[in-house]
């Protein structure tokens, strides 16, 4: 039987980052630029938290909280408990705890410093991936349904 893989083979590596004093409408813009969703907050190289696109559309569509939208900065919006691991931890032990806690992001760490994120996409990319194996070693095809 095969080992189960660790978070480093699914994640997305080197992801985008941002700094807490960069305006949200910078960082709707980067996510938009890279067709993301979500961002680790960096400071002198530290993670110290995780902005999400969907975080900034709910504060913007609540009228920004008495903050005018262009003075608005990713510090005021961030979440600061994020969920990191190492990126030697096992895949299905991040997906338990993603699942358990409703979590759509975890940021990958390698000594402490940002390696990589894993999302919700990623999981579903590497579900379908496992899937489509799984077809493979039975016999069958990946057919049946439509390409990704």
């Amino acid at each position: 039987m095969k080992k189960i893989p660790s978070i480093k083979t699914v994640m997305t590596p080197f992801p985008y980052s941002i700094k807490p004093g960069e305006p949200v409408t910078q960082a709707l813009e980067l996510m938009a630029d890279h067709n993301i969703h979500h961002l680790p907050v960096m400071d002198d190289g530290d993670l110290i938290g995780m902005v999400s696109s969907r975080d900034i559309r709910l504060i913007l569509d609540s009228g920004a909280q008495g903050h005018a939208k262009e003075a608005l900065q990713v510090r005021h919006i961030m979440t600061e408990e994020v969920y990191t691991v190492d990126l030697s931890e096992r895949l299905d032990r991040v997906l338990r705890h993603m699942a358990e806690q409703h979590m759509r992001s975890v940021v990958v760490t390698r000594k402490g410093k940002l390696a990589g994120i894993f999302t919700e996409v990623d999981a579903c990319g590497a579900f379908a991936e496992f899937l489509r194996e799984q077809a493979r070693r039975a016999g069958g095809g990946a057919g049946g349904g439509t390409a990704a």
